[in-house]
């Protein structure tokens, strides 16, 4: 079974998954293209939870060419994909936002160190709340 971090990156796959299946579904894409894409992303779910680290080239591939071949949904990709599967993806954030990621994913290791709930969509709004009065 995955862990709850992994699951919810999955959650977040599945609902860019049904973005996409929603463009084509309007003809706002190359239907064969499309159809391939949506193949390797299908793929993408199956593998990631059996094999994570093996999994994460494949996703920065997908999640960049999302950005790339979709800009009309690129901002709808989730930023928390882009700080998960890292590499390349990572060039599609700004500084201040990977200095919040890093440091969630910090307060995370943390609580796994010393065995403590995480709720990652808890942490990230409070971090983003201080980033917010910080700057202000």
């Amino acid at each position: 079974m995955a862990n709850p971090h992994l699951e919810y990156h999955l959650q977040l796959l599945n609902h860019l998954r049904t973005i996409l299946v929603a463009l084509g579904e309007a003809e706002q894409v190359p239907e064969e293209s499309h159809a391939l894409f949506l193949e390797r992303f299908d793929e993408l779910l199956t593998l990631l939870p059996q094999d994570p680290l093996e999994s994460q080239y494949l996703g920065q591939d997908l999640i960049c060419q999302v950005i790339q071949r979709y800009p009309q949904v690129a901002h709808l990709v989730p930023r928390d994909l882009l700080w998960f599967f890292g590499g390349d993806c990572l060039h599609f954030m700004p500084d201040d936002e990977l200095d919040l990621y890093q440091q969630l994913e910090e307060r995370r290791y943390e609580a796994e160190r010393n065995e403590e709930p995480f709720d990652w969509n808890q942490e990230k709004q409070l971090l983003s709340m201080q980033h917010t009065n910080a700057s202000h």
